[in-house]
């Protein structure tokens, strides 16, 4: 069986890894860039400091990943406590906010619990919600909605949650536990590491990208392929033709570019190129500025930072610096912040401004001030960062992808599944490995599904 991966990110690299591990040896890995990585990559600027192309950190759900991992990077890790906060009112209110709403204004506090006192009253409805603004409301009540949940979802997707489905929350939601709120409402208290997920790790040298870049020298030579881009494929003829004028064919095709892109490329399905055009996803801005000095006082333990308020472009900050000390040039005299903006047809994003009105939010929120001296300043447009979930997802998934998989090919991953909720690094590369695993021994895929934390056989 000839296998063709496309697409050198962390469902293509775990892909390569496992044929590796199976044996199977009639196999390529073929990237488009002249690096691997994709989403996951990371970038030394020229002054010295790393970025992330996204705020990555390191959760899992499976064991199988934390030994992929180990693999990889041995023990250049860093291990962290979560410790996450929105920023609001002028004031830090700790994350899950839901949780901690304790620390708002009087009038914000009240409309919440005024909200969450209603949804205990309600009567219990077996009627599904339309859309996820409709979720949101009965899982948070008017009160949290209006303050938190719907202006933060507006500026992360960049679409309005009526504008999404339901069907993809899971774990990525944290819902309301009434009795727990009232009791850190009565005692002041603060929960900033509640629920899963408290703890990650960092790679100690190299951002996230260090992990995929020691994954991709590890695998056989010969077997990974750079700089060479996906522009058709024959199905029927089961050829997969490349930006260099080469081809190749292939038994089973596992793709990790993004779905709509793949559906474009298909030569001879037209019917399945029409489909293309459904797809809604937002595209992400991330900057990152590099200071001298030390990060103030109130970022010293920070994490991230959500920002659900207008007044400033991002929604996500991450104090980059406190992830691994050498994310910066010079360890110990300088520090950096990261920021996501989110943009889409319904929330534009001005690309000669942005940078400007990110330093501009710093400055409002407290970050810096006019005597920070900044050492660099680094942007990077994402076309595809966010797979939205929109209404229609999960119609136009159930028809795409089964007629894909009759004729062999296999799309998985972030964008590839274009399944939010099972896109994590641990979930794309399970991805991989589940799909390898399929081809080579019959094994029924589940993440990709949303079975999460299956672990593969042992070989």
């Amino acid at each position: 069986m000839r296998i063709l991966v496309v697409g050198a990110g962390p469902t293509g690299l775990s892909a390569a890894w496992r044929l590796a591990e199976r044996g199977h040896d009639n196999w390529l890995l073929v990237e488009g860039d002249d690096h691997p990585g994709g989403l996951a990559t990371s970038i030394r600027d020229d002054a010295g400091f790393t970025w992330d192309l996204g705020g990555h950190v390191l959760f899992s759900h499976y064991r199988y990943f934390d030994a992929l991992m180990n693999t990889a990077l041995g023990d250049a890790w860093i291990e962290h406590q979560r410790e996450a906060w929105v920023w609001m009112r002028e004031r830090w209110v700790p994350y899950p906010f839901q949780n901690n709403i304790w620390r708002l204004p009087p009038d914000d506090l009240l409309r919440c619990l005024v909200g969450l006192v209603a949804l205990q009253q309600r009567e219990a409805t077996t009627s599904p919600p339309a859309h996820f603004a409709e979720w949101l409301q009965r899982a948070f009540g008017d009160g949290l909605c209006d303050v938190f949940m719907y202006p933060y979802n507006r500026k992360v997707w960049a679409y309005t949650p009526d504008k999404m489905g339901v069907g993809w929350m899971g774990e990525r939601v944290a819902t309301v536990d009434f009795v727990r709120i009232l009791g850190n409402l009565v005692n002041q208290r603060d929960e900033v590491s509640w629920g899963p997920n408290a703890t990650f790790r960092f790679p100690k040298f190299g951002g996230t990208g260090a992990i995929w870049d020691a994954l991709a020298a590890r695998l056989p030579a010969g077997k990974l392929s750079l700089g060479r881009r996906l522009v058709r494929v024959d199905s029927a003829a089961r050829v997969a033709h490349f930006s260099d004028g080469t081809s190749e064919r292939y038994d089973r095709l596992l793709s990790s570019i993004p779905l709509q892109q793949l559906l474009r490329l298909l030569s001879d399905r037209p019917e399945l190129t029409a489909r293309a055009g459904e797809f809604v996803y937002s595209s992400s801005h991330v900057v990152g500025v590099g200071f001298t000095g030390q990060a103030p006082s109130s970022l010293a333990t920070k994490c991230w930072m959500y920002f659900p308020e207008p007044e400033t472009p991002f929604y996500r900050v991450t104090v980059f610096s406190n992830y691994s000390p050498h994310n910066v040039a010079l360890p110990g005299t300088q520090w950096s912040l990261m920021a996501e903006v989110s943009e889409s047809p319904d929330k534009p994003v001005d690309l000669a401004r942005v940078v400007d009105e990110t330093v501009a939010g710093f400055k409002r929120v407290g970050f810096i001030d006019d005597t920070t001296e900044i050492v660099t300043t680094w942007h990077r447009r994402m076309e595809y960062g966010y797979p939205t979930p929109w209404l229609l997802r999960d119609e136009v998934l159930d028809a795409v992808l089964p007629a894909l998989e009759a004729c062999g090919i296999y799309s998985r991953g972030r964008f590839g599944a274009w399944k939010y909720e099972v896109s994590n690094q641990d979930h794309s590369a399970m991805q991989g490995v589940e799909a390898i695993d399929h081809f080579l021994a019959g094994i029924p895929e589940t993440t990709v599904h949303g079975t999460m934390g299956r672990e593969p056989p042992p070989l």
